[in-house]
């Protein structure tokens, strides 16, 4: 008969299962919204923001799911997802698309430029497989410095895009007004107790994880499962696992079109040239302090780690400044998501297998 644990076994047990570094991170975090009212800063607009930046910056982090679940690693290459949600963006303006509109547009323009490149990502992948991260790494560097040049060389015309003198070239800062700002944000937004809550953007971002975890359970998920844990195992079970490999990185390439879109309609601009340079950091720091490892992550994981991940780094920042008086804010934010990636990629092993 199965001993029954006493309630300090199973808190203990749960504990562990749970993990001393989101521990730790959490309670700096507790730690952190119990000083906000103390230093001067106003609490439900800080958890205002957590919420915010946790809708925008949540599509990103759930596009480090299929790759990890393949065996693919962390997609350290996310530059090229985002690099086809800007193609999307700005051709979507470029064609005179506005309101919910250029949005729909936008994604339905990020698709295809998502697919060719996951497809060219994933066959690059599948030639140097062990070396995944390293490589991908290399993939979203080149490629966002590529498009530095391609945002001067392409012919736009589009008098809300190009510089103004020359009318060639994209600036560096596009503004959404008029466009998508607020597309998904502004949906069912609601307010209870001063904290604002955008309805749309987050049942847009559950829509997607919970197709996510649906996919996971299907026939073809679990091989993408299966060729993640034990390749050989599944190639004999009769799994293409080159091709299982490939549709996790479109899926994770498209993923992360629908990811910068989606951050863009928030943040009400869209950043150009060199701005999607270390973008994939963050998002693979969030979903390593939900509790994923290399190859293993969990729709749980993704919500978990970007909560505490963009909490802590919003609140950081709010908190010093008030404490000591000065304007740090940018340097203790750099401080704190820097700290936070070193500290995740530590635990990049770190999970049950």
């Amino acid at each position: 008969m199965e001993e029954k644990l006493t309630f300090k076994e199973r808190l203990i047990s749960g504990l562990q299962e749970f993990g001393v570094p989101r521990l730790i991170i959490s309670g700096f975090l507790l730690m952190l919204l119990v000083l906000s009212p103390i230093v001067g800063a106003d609490l439900p607009t800080q958890i205002t923001n957590i919420i915010n930046r946790f809708s925008w910056n949540g599509v990103l982090v759930l596009a480090m799911v299929p790759m990890v679940h393949s065996g693919c690693g962390l997609n350290f290459g996310l530059p090229l997802g985002i690099i086809s949600g800007l193609l999307g963006a700005t051709l979507s303006i470029e064609l005179g698309f506005t309101g919910m509109m250029s949005f729909i547009m936008a994604i339905a323009i990020a698709t295809p430029f998502a697919i060719i490149l996951g497809s060219l990502y994933g066959w690059l992948l599948n030639k140097i497989k062990g070396g995944e991260m390293m490589v991908a790494t290399y993939v979203g560097f080149s490629s966002v410095s590529f498009m530095c040049m391609m945002w001067l060389l392409l012919p736009y015309k589009s008098s809300t895009m190009v510089w103004g003198l020359s009318g060639k070239g994209l600036r560096t800062t596009i503004s959404l007004e008029g466009f998508y700002n607020q597309a998904l944000a502004g949906l069912l937004k609601i307010s209870i107790g001063g904290v604002t809550i955008p309805l749309g953007t987050i049942l847009f971002f559950a829509l997607l994880a919970f197709l996510m975890w649906a996919f996971l359970h299907t026939k073809t998920g679990t091989a993408m499962t299966a060729v993640g844990s034990n390749p050989a195992f599944a190639k004999a079970a009769g799994v293409d696992v080159d091709k299982t490999r490939m549709l996790s990185v479109i899926m994770s390439t498209w993923l992360g079109a629908l990811g910068i879109l989606v951050y863009q309609q928030g943040f009400g601009w869209i950043q150009l040239y060199t701005a999607p340079f270390y973008m994939a950091l963050p998002a693979v720091s969030a979903i390593l302090i939900g509790g994923a490892s290399v190859n293993k992550a969990s729709i749980v994981n993704v919500i978990l780690g970007t909560i505490l991940f963009q909490g802590i780094v919003t609140m950081t920042p709010t908190v010093m400044n008030n404490l000591i008086r000065m304007d740090v804010s940018e340097v203790v934010r750099i401080i704190a998501s820097m700290g936070m990636i070193l500290f995740a990629l530590t635990r990049k092993s770190e999970g049950k297998r």
